[in-house]
């Protein structure tokens, strides 16, 4: 028998959503057959699957301990530091380098940013993954393992639950930083586009009419500088949507193909220009909340990614 003693982070979680998290493995049969024949007993009592849960609450489950524990975390091989562009006590909102993914993949399974967050916030006493029983600091967005800028993660479950929902609803204002091949046609614009994911690939195929599977991709753009002698435009681009490789997806099929990007674009005439990643940058994040969110006073503030100077054409 394992008990967990509900803390605030927590709290508000289904009965069903914690133990899926506290376990490990654990088959959904085998959970709800669980629930309806006694191994789960909330505050010494039956309770129903989606029972909201309260900070304080003892939840005792009486499953296989094969289906308990993790492989703790080693904070000691994370020697990075997250590039911290702003944090309080609820959010932390990090300058993410090109190369580092934001979650495991096959290409880089361990040290990514979720890893160099938690490191960092262990290290200064604000995370104790022993003293937590389904909460772990998130990331709330994602940008590709080879764009840099601005990604944000929670700090508090109530941050989790509040960022997500915005993000959900399309609150958040996201500004990229990108430098492409050649002149656009036109200064600024809005392309619209229908993307299917090939997940096998890990690339997107580009329509311009709606096709069965495809989600609709939406970004404007504008034009801030262009060099003649180069043949490269920064632009400014405003996603709409979110989408898998959108901006470089999108703009590769408008004939932007974006520096050193080799997987939409052409690698070649990246390094002559100083770039050894896909020269793209999630730059602003601008962060809209309701007013009666906890993360309120967080309203409409605007955070920035450094720019490098290769950008400077």
């Amino acid at each position: 028998m394992k008990c967990f003693r509900i803390t605030e982070n927590d709290a508000g979680q289904r009965l069903d959503k914690f133990i899926q998290k506290v376990t490990r493995g654990l088959p959904s049969s085998l959970l709800y057959k669980g629930i309806r024949k006694n191994a789960v007993k909330l505050n010494s009592k039956r309770a129903k699957p989606d029972t909201r849960l309260c900070e304080g609450d003892e939840v005792k489950l009486w499953f296989g301990d094969e289906f308990f524990g993790e492989k703790p975390f080693d904070v000691e091989r994370i020697s990075e530091k997250p590039q911290v562009v702003f944090e309080d006590e609820n959010v932390l909102i990090a300058d993410k380098r090109p190369g580092l993914s934001c979650h495991p993949d096959e290409k880089q399974p361990g040290g990514t940013l979720i890893d160099v967050i938690k490191a960092y916030l262990i290290k200064k006493g604000e995370f104790d993954p022993d003293s937590e029983n389904s909460f772990a600091p998130a990331l709330c967005n994602r940008i590709d393992r080879n764009t840099r800028g601005l990604v944000i993660c929670a700090k508090t479950a109530v941050a989790l639950r509040e960022i997500n929902a915005a993000v959900k609803a399309r609150l958040f204002e996201k500004e990229y930083l990108a430098l492409v091949h050649s002149k656009p046609s036109a200064d600024s614009g809005r392309l619209v586009n229908y993307l299917i994911k090939d997940s096998e690939k890990n690339t997107v195929s580009v329509f311009d009419s709606p096709v069965k599977g495809a989600l609709t991709a939406i970004s404007d753009y504008k034009l801030i500088k262009y060099d003649p002698k180069k043949d490269v435009s920064l632009l400014s681009v405003v996603i709409h949507t979110g989408r898998t490789h959108q901006i470089r997806a999108q703009l590769a099929h408008a004939g932007l193909f974006l520096v050193g990007d080799g997987k939409y674009g052409v690698t070649s005439k990246g390094g002559e220009l100083g770039f050894r990643h896909q020269a793209l940058i999630s730059r602003r994040l601008t962060l809209h909340f309701p007013p009666e969110s906890p993360l309120a006073y967080l309203e409409g503030r605007s955070f920035e990614a450094k720019v490098p100077e290769e950008f400077n054409i």
